[in-house]
């Protein structure tokens, strides 16, 4: 099959999309197919729209994740033409040419599903969840009202807007902030003493105008995968400084991660119910990730559902897929079979 791998783009996650892009559009080359990697904010100015570029798919040099997260800014600056604000020129027009896109984005353009809703109006295949379901689980203040609704346990939390008042006195120590619509940890922080919050709210809104304040949940980070209608393995991941942050997520050595995860077999078929069942309530499917919080009581809080998880060489979900069997090439491979079905069913 032709595929476009749409990486990159204008979100503080790019480094980490074009390094998974990068793996899965080598996986696909390996597996066959003539995949291509296509930055989705910078493009292709230079294509006449008529040369095959499929032609001259080849392997792709590993991409490394830098310490902190890119300066936006700059690359608004550095780009000269685009088909929109988020959206580089000739992307629609190549991946229209392709039989399907592979979704190796991660955060704001490429999770909040307006570019799924853009591809759906015209007719271009892509991997992962369709736009309603993208935009429900990249919000965290409304994933967090589905899930009270329909009874899974979440932290308790407050959403807060830079234009609305709030009273700072009210809000509980400790506490996490983080950005509302945000991922990769990128603007979180976990504040301990109240000499801690102004600082922590200023970062949270440095990243966006609408950001939550949860109350700490002392417990194991653990993460549970979903692959098409099944909960894989949970992994539990132990950092070795601080909190899993942006740096502990994707610098080799910086934390620990254990599949499966060494708990109960209860605490096991419990977080993979309930990550099954957060996968229905967003209205998820393909693939996902759902991350928990799990208690020494044995309580597992529900944090958050990730659309378009990383497959970075230090990412979650192809450490779970490889105990049930499955390769990296074969999860890729199993992504984008499962994406063709969903789309001709």
């Amino acid at each position: 099959m032709n595929i476009v791998v749409l990486a990159g783009g204008l979100s503080p996650e790019r480094e980490v999309s074009l390094s998974s892009g990068t793996m899965a559009c080598n996986a696909l080359l390996s597996l066959g197919h003539r995949a291509i990697l296509v930055d989705l904010f910078f493009g292709l100015p230079d294509w006449d729209g008529k040369t095959d570029l499929f032609a001259s798919a080849k392997p792709l040099a590993p991409y490394r994740v830098g310490e902190r997260e890119p300066d936006l800014d700059a690359l608004r600056r550095s780009r000269t033409v685009g088909f929109n604000e988020y959206i580089g020129i000739n992307v629609p027009e190549l991946c229209a040419q392709a039989d399907i896109v592979y979704m190796g984005l991660h955060g704001d353009c490429g999770e909040n599903g307006k570019l799924q809703a853009f591809f759906d109006e015209h007719g271009i295949r892509y991997t992962g969840s369709g736009p309603k379901a993208c935009e429900a689980a990249m919000d965290k203040w409304i994933s967090k009202q589905l899930f009270i609704k329909h009874g899974v346990l979440t932290p308790d939390g407050v959403c807060l807007r830079a234009d609305e008042p709030f009273d700072v006195e009210r809000l509980s120590i400790p506490c996490v902030v983080k950005p509302c619509n945000g991922g990769s940890s990128i603007g979180v922080s976990v504040v301990t003493d109240r000499s801690e919050l102004d600082a922590a709210l200023k970062l949270a809104f440095s990243k966006e105008p609408t950001i939550l304040v949860e109350e700490y949940i002392k417990g194991r980070e653990l993460s549970c995968g979903i692959l098409g209608d099944r909960a894989l393995p949970p992994i539990e991941i132990i950092p070795l400084q601080g909190f899993y942050d942006y740096k502990n997520k994707y610098q080799a050595g910086a934390a620990e991660e254990v599949t499966p995860a060494k708990i109960s077999e209860q605490a096991t078929k419990s977080i993979q119910s309930i990550a099954e069942k957060v996968f229905s309530i967003l209205g998820l499917s393909v693939y996902g990730r759902v991350d928990f919080l799990l208690t020494e009581r044995g309580e597992a809080y529900c944090l958050e559902a990730n659309t378009l998880p990383g497959m970075t060489p230090t990412s979650l979900l192809p450490q779970e897929a490889a105990v049930v069997g499955y390769s990296y090439e074969q999860l890729c491979d199993a992504i984008i079979h499962m994406s063709m079905e969903k789309t001709n069913g």
